[in-house]
């Protein structure tokens, strides 16, 4: 793909890891495909900056894909039923715990759809994050006002139409890819020395040897006539993992850290497997 320095398109989720930062740096090593697939998705980034005609967005956290699929099905009605959530009375702590809990109580899915979107423009620095039991544990953000995200959700609705969300695990994504496409990966990234590595986006964490086998993968889907490009820190055990791909060198900005002081860059790397 042509790296042309033209708008980002935004995600309606807030998103620690969210590539809006290195998108120009993602999109030209995305080779031309009949799919991109996408293991890790998050909020949806790349899949909303590039034009493959079909697309497989999955994940293992079941309120992203739950939310995507009301989005896609649902368009504007879901929207207006988001829209009840985003009104300046619950924009207070009180209001956001008790919120919290109804989501983390919940076993309709629309609502607790619309609870994790109202959860996530409301919750510190826009993590997502779960205790041992699975529920939501991030503290109130105590911003100042919050909008309902519209016209991103329109845009993502729009976008929608051509994509396929599931509630898959990496392995299973990668191992299902045919000849042909086209595979982003964005795992957790791998910890480096500072408070950011504390924060998991899944409660039970993501284990070096579930990195190791990312890699392995691609290297698999590689000789399947599969391209797949992986971003993560770039640390020593990447550098090994990673030897038999193209790597490409990068620094990024750090947002994490509740300290801005603290917020510098890093180095991170983009790894492309090619057939």
């Amino acid at each position: 793909m042509k790296n042309k320095k033209k708008p980002i398109t935004q995600t309606f989720l807030k998103w620690a890891g969210n590539k809006r930062k290195i998108i120009h740096e993602i999109l030209p090593l995305l080779p031309e495909g009949k799919r991109l697939i996408e293991p890790f998705c998050g909020s949806a980034a790349v899949f909303l900056n590039t034009n493959y005609k079909k697309n497989i967005i999955s994940d293992t956290n079941s309120d992203l894909i739950n939310i995507f699929l009301h989005l896609q099905n649902e368009k504007q009605e879901f929207i207006e039923y988001c829209r009840i959530f985003f009104i300046d009375e619950n924009n207070t702590a009180d209001k956001y715990y008790k919120f919290r809990e109804q989501f983390n109580q919940t076993k309709d899915k629309k609502l607790r759809a619309a609870l994790f979107l109202y959860l996530n423009k409301h919750c510190f620095n826009g993590l997502c994050r779960y205790n041992l039991k699975g529920g939501f544990n991030v503290p109130f953000g105590r911003y100042k006002r919050i909008l309902l995200p519209e016209d991103n959700m329109i845009t993502f609705i729009k976008k929608s139409q051509q994509a396929e969300f599931l509630l898959s695990d990496f392995s299973d994504s990668m191992r299902n890819a045919g000849k042909g496409d086209i595979i982003y990966c964005d795992p957790p990234y791998v910890p480096v020395n500072d408070s950011n590595s504390s924060f998991k986006y899944e409660k039970g964490g993501f284990s070096l040897e579930q990195q190791t086998l990312i890699a392995t993968l691609a290297e698999e889907c590689a000789e399947r006539g599969i391209s797949v490009l992986i971003s993560n820190h770039l640390t020593n055990f990447t550098r090994e993992i990673y030897k038999n791909s193209e790597m490409t060198e990068i620094s990024v900005q750090r947002t994490i850290s509740c300290n801005a002081e603290k917020r510098v860059k890093a180095s991170e790397v983009l790894a492309l497997y090619k057939p």
